[in-house]
């Protein structure tokens, strides 16, 4: 009896101590299918609304190491994501660059393992051509044509799966930004006929309001929004509200809850202000980034060894942040 009593009590002290994982059932590929938007919001297949939680990689080139099922489990099971970013950097910048001397051939190996590895971990995918300090998307363009011909054959039957064409267009107006869009929606429409697309806005996709003022004319089209706490707030807010009242289809595919830098200061009282927002108007999300760089927008803590079985303490003040914002708004 006493041994009886002696493992109950171990039992229960494991438990206690195995940290309770953030995963929930909801809006995956498992129960909501192949995404659509519909009267300005993005819903699952049966036309009702739909919240994607999640974060992005830090750049597909330095991210390997994480590029695993088992690291897709945790994004998935231990952080409560169910949308990961595949950030792919076409120009290099402390990354090696697509477009600019990366080694083809395993970058985009490494974006179909992303959409597989998302898919066996019940969750969606945006596989992002991360246009930074190119500016202009139009400059690669043929790259561009070339990659998302080529990804959108092998991706047409994988419901989990999200086009953004172009990250942060700056120093462009939105008439280039739409030139570009307006060459790379038919090549991957073509392919994958009824997949939803995310398109950047102008001034490193802040300016939703242009677009909303003259938007493109295509279906199943979302459009970027992005924004740091501690940089943007109650104005860039009111920007949003005006293309929401327009009826614009709005992603934030990239937020931090630090400076626009994706260094410190935090503020975290303001991103809890901006997801009230967002989840409010139906907007999904996703953080800035996986990854454990010496950048406070880092989710993982620099001192950390793991690429897989992590745990809460193995992540950062950003990560940290994510888990317990994913855990409360998946329980409302």
């Amino acid at each position: 009896m006493k041994k009886l009593l002696l493992i109950f009590l171990c039992l229960i002290l494991l438990a206690s101590c195995t940290p309770k994982s953030s995963f929930d059932g909801k809006d995956r590929p498992s129960s909501r299918g192949r995404l659509q938007v519909t009267e300005g919001r993005l819903c699952g297949a049966d036309g009702e609304p739909v919240i994607l939680r999640g974060i992005s990689c830090y750049g597909v080139s330095v991210s390997e190491r994480y590029i695993t099922d088992e690291t897709f489990h945790d994004i998935s099971h231990v952080i409560g994501a169910n949308v990961f970013r595949m950030a792919m950097y076409t120009y290099g910048m402390g990354v090696v660059g697509y477009c600019t001397g990366g080694d083809k051939e395993k970058l985009f190996q490494l974006m179909m393992d992303g959409v597989d590895y998302a898919r066996s971990n019940d969750m969606y995918v945006i596989l992002d051509w991360h246009i930074l300090s190119d500016g202009d998307p139009n400059k690669y363009i043929e790259d561009a044509k070339d990659f998302f011909d080529r990804i959108s054959k092998e991706c047409k039957d994988k419901d989990n799966v999200i086009y953004e064409i172009c990250n942060e267009p700056n120093k462009v107006e939105w008439q280039q930004i739409k030139e570009y869009a307006d060459v790379i929606i038919p090549i991957i429409r073509n392919n994958d006929p009824d997949s939803v697309i995310v398109v950047g806005t102008p001034d490193w996709s802040s300016r939703v309001d242009i677009a909303a003022d003259d938007p493109l004319d295509y279906p199943n089209l979302l459009y970027t929004l992005h924004f740091y706490s501690a940089s943007h707030k109650q104005e860039a807010r009111d920007v949003a509200k005006y293309a929401i009242d327009k009826g614009l289809p709005i992603f934030v595919t990239e937020y931090g809850v630090t400076a626009s830098t994706g260094n410190y200061p935090y503020d975290l009282e303001e991103a809890g202000v901006w997801i009230d927002f967002l989840e409010a108007n139906g907007i999904s999300h996703v953080m800035w980034n996986f990854s454990k760089v010496a950048e406070s927008s880092a989710a993982i803590k620099s001192s950390c060894l793991k690429a897989s079985g992590l745990e809460y303490d193995d992540f950062s003040t950003s990560g940290q942040w994510l888990i317990d914002m994913i855990k409360e708004r998946s329980e409302k």
